[in-house]
């Protein structure tokens, strides 16, 4: 089962549902089973997140939305940008879970954009 490792913990903790340990070799990506099947309340999303551990070890998460209608296995896409190989065994610990709020919008076509003092500034335009 998910469970929050702390009182604090913002994300359930999700673990690899293995028959056998996986080895991701630099660079490679898999996607690893949890075992898990969850019916999200409507109007929220499920956010699969890196762990901070495996982050700084290179194993990062490269997707990961649960919309509140799916209720197939939830798969972790793990990616080892490590430069040595990453064994992932039945249990561990591989990704962390937010559960949040998240309204649909209404899309609008518009002919133009309200203005904004930002404007169409893009990546560094608002300094450091």
């Amino acid at each position: 089962m998910p469970a929050y490792a702390t009182e604090g913990a913002a994300g359930l903790d999700l673990r690899a549902c293995l028959d056998a340990p996986i080895e991701l070799a630099p660079g490679e990506l898999a996607l690893v089973p949890t075992g898990l099947a969850l019916a999200i309340p409507p109007g929220h999303v499920g956010l699969i997140r890196d762990r901070s551990s495996l982050a700084v070890a290179g194993l990062v998460c490269t997707a990961g939305v649960i919309d509140s209608d799916y209720r197939g296995e939830v798969m972790v896409a793990l990616r080892n940008l490590g430069s040595s190989p990453f064994l992932i065994h039945h249990e561990d610990r591989i990704a962390q879970m937010l559960l949040l709020p998240c309204p649909q919008a209404r899309v609008v076509e518009l002919s133009d954009l309200p203005a904004t003092r930002r404007g169409v500034g893009g990546f560094g335009s608002t300094g450091r």
